[in-house]
């Protein structure tokens, strides 16, 4: 073990020498009002939006399918502008070191605030490297016109511009992350796209061949310009595209996540400087928030574009077939997965289909819970909110468990927290499927997301008007 730590924190001592340029946002030195938190975080909201509508200088035209179809929602990112990446690079550099630290590759203190200084700096370099690979496979793969035709000079610019832009959101969330925000802007970028789409595609007035793209746009139409009122009903709940039922399965999804917040055990607790003094500890069902499901969502967009790359050029060679096959030009212009790993890890697209392929549907369903409970419970190790940091913790602020001893509170949290952080992943899990199937719009895991962000953001709000802050 000793002889691991020692191997690990050699291999983190080789980017020391980095550190030093890679661009850093000085953590709050001073408890931030609640209305400069508001205004940190609106800010933040908005250069994502003004950059999600600048296009990228340098592209001929959008050639081709798009590879980041499936994840673009769930990654923040908008084609063809400077967010193209979204937050895949950040949230894949920390899903890289998430599993080399959970796997004893790399030996983390966190404890010692050099080792994590160094691990945080590990991660952000490795994103900007991420980021760099990204835009060069990018624009490699003609996604942006034929190198020949945009020139060197601009294909070099395109990939300044999205490294460039990956940066930009990492300062992002680390200026909301260091105390001057409200919530991760990760989470706030995801958060902002699902409302989006599920505004976009309830209210939208846009029409093609006389539908309507807004479901509730489309209803109304229906019920005024078709003589069968019952016709016209049934179009607006079954109609192909965004219906009514698809509403209603996403407000009943946002209930049913609510209701699932609220699900926590309390650890009885005191402070030992104040005589009979007591309070409870929560331990949530989502003890991990949101991050199974967008380390998963990560994963599974990593693999679906390293794929559909690897068979757009390679298709013949048997073991990238097997990773997947992909059929050319089919749902809405895209490709989509029709054989080998990625095949049975992608979502099917109906229940007609599930019903049809049951082995497909069996390892998509257990490929989301398995990955969410080993993310969630690996989190736990490297984020410091393991029993044991969380207990050394609460020690140092000279807390311990009501009526008994620092191990006693040791052995309660243990007892709760890793079984929180597994079985709250895989219900997680269930949700996010559960959504698919009934149709939710903007995914499962978007719907879930966004449900889980807006808690946060409600919880972190109200923790602060309760200790004496003002938005005025």
């Amino acid at each position: 073990m000793v002889k691991g730590k020692k191997e690990g924190i050699k291999l983190l001592s080789y980017i020391r020498p980095i550190l030093g340029f890679l661009p850093e946002v000085e953590s709050a030195d001073r408890v931030v009002p609640l209305r400069d938190k508001m205004i940190w975080t609106a800010l933040t909201l908005l250069i994502f939006l003004v950059c999600s509508q600048i296009p990228l200088y340098g592209i001929s035209k959008m050639v081709g399918d798009d590879p980041m179809f499936w994840s673009r929602l769930i990654l923040a990112s908008n084609r063809g502008t400077l967010m193209e990446l979204g937050i895949g690079p950040v949230v894949t550099a920390g899903m890289i070191i998430q599993l080399l630290v959970g796997s004893k590759i790399l030996e983390v203190d966190q404890n010692n605030k050099e080792d994590k200084q160094l691990i945080k700096g590990a991660q952000k370099l490795l994103a900007i490297l991420i980021a760099l690979f990204e835009a060069v496979a990018y624009v490699y793969s003609g996604m942006y016109g034929d190198l020949e035709t945009i020139g060197a000079f601009k294909a070099l610019m395109i990939i300044v511009q999205l490294v460039a832009a990956s940066i930009i959101v990492q300062l992002l969330d680390e200026v909301l992350d260091k105390g001057y925000g409200m919530v991760s802007a990760i989470s706030l970028f995801i958060a902002t796209n699902v409302a989006e789409e599920l505004l976009w595609k309830s209210f939208s007035p846009l029409s093609e061949g006389g539908e309507y793209e807004g479901a509730f746009v489309a209803f109304f139409h229906y019920l005024f310009s078709v003589p069968n009122k019952f016709t016209a009903l049934r179009k607006g709940f079954y109609r192909e595209g965004p219906n009514l039922n698809n509403v209603i399965a996403t407000i009943f999804v946002f209930l049913v996540v609510n209701y699932f917040q609220g699900f926590q055990v309390n650890v009885a607790i005191h402070n030992k400087k104040i005589k009979g003094h007591s309070e409870s500890y929560p331990i949530k069902l989502f003890y991990t928030s949101n991050m199974p499901i967008i380390l998963q969502s990560t994963l599974l967009s990593n693999l679906f574009f390293i794929s559909r790359l690897l068979y757009k050029r390679f298709g013949n060679f048997f073991l990238i077939r097997l990773l997947g096959k992909w059929k050319e030009h089919s749902i809405g212009g895209q490709s989509y997965p029709v054989g080998g790993l990625v095949y049975y890890i992608s979502p099917p697209d109906s229940l007609l289909n599930m019903i049809y392929d049951p082995l497909h549907a069996l390892t998509y369903i257990l490929f989301i819970l398995v990955t969410c409970a080993v993310f969630s419970r690996t989190w736990i190790e490297i984020s410091g909110s393991s029993a044991k940091e969380v207990s050394r913790s609460l020690k140092d602020q000279d807390v311990t468990a009501y009526g008994g001893t620092d191990k006693l509170l040791y052995k309660k949290l243990n007892k709760y927290i890793p079984i929180a952080a597994v079985f709250g992943g895989v219900c997680i899990g269930m949700l996010s499927l559960m959504a698919d199937f009934l149709g939710a719009i903007g995914s499962g895991t978007g719907i879930l997301l966004t449900c889980g962000i807006i808690y946060e953001f409600y919880d972190s709000f109200t923790k602060e008007t309760r200790s004496g802050q003002s938005v005025w």
